[in-house]
């Protein structure tokens, strides 16, 4: 544990129980870490009175000075938490930054505004919706409302008093039927403005209202036999409608909710956030958190709602997450769904999450793999708690017949990958029958011994394929020749993937989704490939010699059937026609029998 000046001791002993944000300064009076809290003592003190890890503990260390500030409730502890977050950006919290800037939709504040995307949002009282995470999202929307509505695209400081003067003239766009000309009063203040009422509810995504509102408007001109006006109406419902069938993902029942998934990839964590409205997902972003300390897959949940939302100035008065997050939001509900279109909705969105998380790793990979292959080593070795980078790897396998043939395989990984010139196959000489342990213990004696005789450098790490039994054959021949407690070594049980270490009888269960999982899943079944190739070729030559290689109409397929279910020649020689005739048809059978039960004997 961190020894506690008795400046911060003094601190500790008068801080309040009421929510809060609190700060740690360093001895340079820095700001190194922003945090909130419903209760500042209890958090506060916690930091100090347990024992932290790793990056944790390094920052306590650091630890100069407390400062606090008392807020009314959580909500208030949240928002004043990410915003100082982002005015001092301290080295020891997670930063949301994003160096892209996004597209707006604009409604300009003007007698007849325009409706245009932009990337720069100004403080001049028009209204901007969005970001949109991707231009053609915002342009797709955007054609819509100009298919929709003939508003003005033209740059002309437009005035009721001009237009009524005379003073301005259409442009091609009213020709090509794409502005219904207000600069000539064509089309009157109100009934433009109307059009940008209904525009600034498709963007909200409350197009049911909207819709309504047209068909109502498309009934009432019917109904005066002005068919011309209703048909126009209906064309622009007809557009509206389409598109709202297109981007409807789940149940219209759903009106209004912010949706958050997550994929935990340790270090990385990654948040997808849906915006849905009537039902229809109207935004969909994804980013990348990286741990700066031991955070909690809750707490980092939490961070990006509180800022997805306020970028994207959500209203949303529920928030739909796959875990309960202890923390209030004012006049926000949390929901976890268990079933239904929320708990689909909710799947769709970590689908997002994972596909983000594989595309960036893709590319990552393409753009920088040594980084890539630096990044899943120094994720293994923090895994499997190694001392130094496991830069080689050699993973060991056993494979016999009933005891006979037996062989083993090793393969090489050299910075998480095969190195083929590094594969070695072994004869078992010195264990007679099937002993796994033996065999194990024979071969890694063998190995290690002849690089040690060679002066060879060894592996940072070995695997085993294996449960504690091999792995306790591996560590026997390493003791022999002095190297325990020099080189890593870990068995992998195949049943449930458990890691074993020596003297722990406690399995380690890495993340199913883990990288360093895959690479040592990777290595085992490729030791175990390279293994059952060369047993195979045993087997066959073996198999020539054999007796069964004396029956004509018997191949080699036909004999490993036989040798597979019967175990050994001998359990063939007393079996049955019949039991013979279930492994390799009546036909074959009789062949194998008469082979052995000659007429007359």
């Amino acid at each position: 544990m961190v020894k506690v000046s008795e400046h911060i001791k003094a601190i500790l002993a008068t801080l309040p129980v009421n929510p809060g944000v609190y700060r740690y300064y360093d001895k340079d009076g820095e700001i190194i870490y922003v945090g909130k809290a419903k209760n500042l003592k209890r958090r506060v003190s916690s930091y100090f009175n347990k024992e932290q890890s790793g990056k944790t503990r390094l920052l306590v260390s650091r630890i100069a000075d407390v400062k606090f500030i008392v807020v009314d409730s959580e909500s208030e502890a949240l928002l004043l938490e990410n915003n100082l977050i982002k005015e001092y950006k301290p080295r020891f919290n997670v930063m949301l930054k994003d160096d892209k800037t996004y597209p707006w939709i604009c409604i300009k504040k003007e007698a007849f505004p325009r409706v245009f995307l932009t990337r720069k949002k100004i403080d001049d009282g028009s209204e901007y919706f969005g970001p949109y995470p991707s231009v053609r999202t915002a342009h797709i929307l955007l054609d819509l409302l100009r298919q929709a509505y003939h508003v003005r695209s033209c740059k002309t400081m437009l005035t009721p008093t001009g237009v009524a003067k005379g003073k301005y003239k259409v442009c091609l766009d009213f020709h090509i039927h794409k502005c219904d000309g207000p600069c000539e009063g064509f089309v009157t203040q109100d009934e433009y403005l109307n059009m940008v009422s209904e525009i600034r509810e498709i963007i909200k995504g409350n197009m049911r209202s909207v819709l309504k509102v047209l068909k109502d408007s498309m009934m009432e001109y019917a109904s005066r036999m002005e068919f011309e006006k209703a048909h126009l109406v209906k064309e622009k419902y007809d557009l509206l409608e389409n598109y709202r069938s297109r981007s409807t993902v789940v149940s219209a029942t759903i009106h209004d909710a912010d949706v958050f998934s997550f994929v935990d990839a340790q270090e990385l964590f990654y948040v997808n956030y849906m915006r849905v409205v009537d039902g229809a997902v109207i935004h969909s972003h994804t980013i990348e958190m990286k741990r700066k300390l031991d955070e909690d897959p809750d707490e980092l949940l939490l961070l990006a709602v509180t800022e997805l939302r306020r970028q994207f100035q959500s209203p949303s008065p529920e928030i739909i997450v796959p875990v309960k997050l202890d923390y209030a939001v004012a006049d926000v509900d949390f929901t976890v769904p268990q079933r239904g279109d929320k708990l689909k909705l909710l799947d769709l969105s970590r689908r997002n999450a994972v596909q983000y998380k594989i595309d960036l790793e893709k590319q990552r990979t393409l753009v920088d793999p040594e980084r890539h292959q630096k990044r899943v080593l120094n994720r293994l070795k923090s895994d499997l708690h190694m001392p130094v980078l496991p830069e080689v790897i050699e993973c060991f396998d056993n494979s016999n017949f009933q005891g006979d043939y037996p062989v083993a395989a090793m393969v090489q990984f050299v910075n998480g990958k095969p190195n083929k010139s590094g594969y070695r196959h072994f004869n078992i000489k010195t264990v007679v029958g099937p002993d796994d342990y033996a065999s194990m213990e024979e071969i890694v004696f063998r190995r290690y011994s002849r690089l040690i005789e060679e002066e060879k450098p060894l592996p940072q790490l070995i695997v085993v394929d294996g449960g504690k039994g091999q792995l306790h054959s591996a560590l026997l021949s390493l003791e022999k020749l002095g190297l325990r407690g020099k080189i890593t070594v870990v068995g992998i049980a195949e049943r449930l993937e458990e890691i074993y270490f020596p003297d722990d009888p406690v399995p380690l269960y890495i993340d199913k989704h883990s990288e360093s999982l895959r690479v040592i899943q990777f290595m085992r079944d490729e030791a175990h490939r390279f293994g059952i190739t060369f047993h195979r070729k045993k087997f066959e030559k073996g198999f020539l010699h054999s007796e069964l290689a004396d029956i004509k109409g018997i191949g080699k397929a036909s004999a490993e059937k036989l040798l597979i279910a019967l175990k050994s020649v001998n359990g063939i020689k007393e079996s049955s026609l019949e039991r013979l005739a279930e492994v390799i048809g009546p036909a074959k059978a009789k062949l194998v029998f008469d082979h052995f039960h000659p007429q007359g004997q």
